[in-house]
């Protein structure tokens, strides 16, 4: 498909399968993950390409969601590709697209047409050139990494010159990168593996392949089949899934890493969206490589309208119970807040905002009283509420929920790397604000932080 079909066979037998391994979700756990997915998508939000491409990995057939994503997709990136996205975002809509059957280089919409890998090779370019002379790229290397991906899917020059960076970056003895983005990279890293001729070029790779996927079946190891953080498994494990290659004769234990999974109740859709290609033994390298001509029927599941109510599952061992959930995407417009939870019985939270970076200095701490079962979002919304004029903040709507940009009229910047941090005993908060519940006593701290 669109020069993709070069090696895809070869690239997918190098690489190996998580299915091969017999580690494939039950169906009932994956049909109520493409129901939550559906439902999650509504009419007045941003569409995803996420979800639409996790839809397609999953096979999710037909349907009018996946219609509406796809067209909402196209009609975004013709408006906001080339001025209003960053690299990753483009790269992710460019994958979509593909996982769709459509070709990114030439995007109907609204009346015109865009070629989304020039838009991707352009992007991809300034985080080569911001890494070159400032060391570090211009958004993240998360994003460069679903760079190299898209570009390599869609047999597009530039996709090798990132791998080669990204092998380095891995094998850095100074490398501290997230588990999510050397997942990413590793299925970069794969996909440029099977394309490349150069032997050293391969010899790199592999040596960071190697290293990426034992060090994450180490952590598998020390962490009772956790690997980061349950929002990070997803990605690790389309990664371990299909790099069986690069690891072996190791033996990847994904019974035990599939356990951890099903005993998580997902109710975030892009921790789903992540994860659900895992579930079914596909990975973001499968995304130029799906038989559309498959799922031109009509779904498995039931078909929910875009304004669907999202509904959560908690999956033990296995099975599934239905539970109703609050959306964890609230649609509130940026500087807005949500409602507080009706009255349950109250917790005491402490929570700090900390600035010595920028400008004035300061550190100011408030204790609030929340019902139990409170967002971290409600608890900075109640400190705002009895003190507006320290603990004021303001957020941004993003796929993951809202993102706190600015607190005391402090606001983070990309130009500078900063950002709000939030920590809990001197730890990164595995979940956004929206979604994080402290518990009674818990002490949270908002660092203005650079990355």
């Amino acid at each position: 498909m669109f020069g993709t079909a070069f090696g895809v066979a070869v690239l997918l037998a190098l690489t190996g399968s998580v299915a091969m391994q017999g580690c494939v979700a039950p169906h009932q756990l994956v049909s109520e993950m493409v129901q939550r997915l559906e439902a999650s998508v509504q009419e007045n939000k941003q569409a995803n390409p996420s979800i639409l491409l996790a839809l397609n990995l999953a096979g999710a057939a037909g349907g009018n969601t996946r219609k509406w994503l796809l067209e909402q997709i196209q009609e975004d990136t013709v408006e906001r590709a080339e001025k209003g996205m960053t690299s990753g975002e483009v790269a992710l809509s460019v994958l979509a697209l593909l996982s769709s059957c459509q070709n990114p280089q030439h995007v109907q919409a609204l009346g015109e047409t865009l070629d989304l890998i020039r838009v991707l090779q352009e992007k991809t370019d300034e985080e080569m050139a911001s890494l070159e002379a400032n060391g570090v790229p211009k958004t993240t290397l998360f994003s460069v990494s679903l760079d190299g991906l898209g570009l390599c899917l869609a047999a597009a020059p530039g996709h090798e010159g990132v791998a080669v960076v990204l092998a380095k970056e891995v094998l850095s003895p100074e490398s501290s990168l997230s588990v999510d983005t050397r997942a990413v990279a590793a299925l970069a890293m794969a996909c440029t593996y099977g394309q490349t001729d150069l032997h050293d070029v391969r010899d790199l790779l592999q040596t960071a392949l190697s290293a990426v996927t034992n060090g994450f079946l180490d952590e598998q190891e020390k962490g009772n089949g956790m690997i980061g953080n349950i929002y990070s498994m997803g990605l690790a494990l389309q990664a371990l899934g299909a790099t069986s290659t690069f690891y072996a004769p190791r033996e990847w234990d994904c019974t035990q890493a599939f356990s951890v999974v099903y005993s998580h109740e997902y109710r975030q859709p892009m921790a789903i969206a992540q994860v659900l290609p895992a579930l079914v033994g596909r990975s973001y390298l499968n995304a130029a490589s799906l038989d559309c001509n498959a799922n031109t029927g009509t779904s498995q599941t039931p078909q929910l309208t875009p304004t669907s109510e999202l509904r959560t599952t908690t999956v033990l061992g296995g099975t599934a119970t239905p539970t109703r959930s609050r959306d964890t995407r609230p649609g509130t417009a940026p500087g807005t807040h949500s409602a507080l939870l009706p009255s349950a019985a109250p917790i005491t939270v402490f929570y700090s905002i900390i600035n010595k970076l920028r400008g004035e200095h300061f550190d100011f701490t408030t204790q609030v009283t929340v019902p139990a079962g409170s967002t971290l979002l409600q608890v900075m919304e109640a400190a705002e509420a009895e003190k507006p004029n320290i603990f004021s903040f303001q957020t941004e709507p993003t796929s993951w929920g809202p993102m706190v940009v600015s607190i005391h009229g402090l606001a983070a910047n990309p130009d500078d790397r900063t950002y709000w941090q939030f920590l809990s005993s001197g730890n990164a908060l595995p979940e956004g604000v929206g979604t994080y519940k402290p518990q009674d006593g818990s002490h949270i701290q908002a660092v203005f932080s650079t990355y």
